[in-house]
């Protein structure tokens, strides 16, 4: 990973088994990592009933530095601009 002075943003990644819209997403994250500091936390909401109520089908979910910031797919233009901002160490 390619790490600056910032802080790492915060990235909570909510997928689950078989869904390709998560593993292009979660190969997009992948490949911005190499670039910003960012630790990835992945939930697969299969795991648990309460997350399968919460999210259903609208997976991914994306959270950065604590907001929701993508469902679905991943717009890379808004993902760089929110990456090259400081982060803000919400959870």
């Amino acid at each position: 990973m390619f790490f600056t002075s910032k802080s790492p943003h915060r990235v909570l990644f909510y997928t689950r088994r078989q869904c390709h819209l998560c593993d292009e997403a979660l190969d997009l994250l992948h490949q911005f990592s190499r670039r910003y500091p960012m630790c990835v936390d992945i939930v697969d909401v299969d795991h648990a009933p309460s997350l399968q109520a919460e999210f259903g089908e609208v997976v991914p979910v994306v959270f950065i530095d604590g907001v929701k910031r993508f469902f679905g797919r991943i717009d890379p233009v808004l993902l760089r601009r929110l990456l090259e901002a400081p982060a803000t160490g919400a959870i």
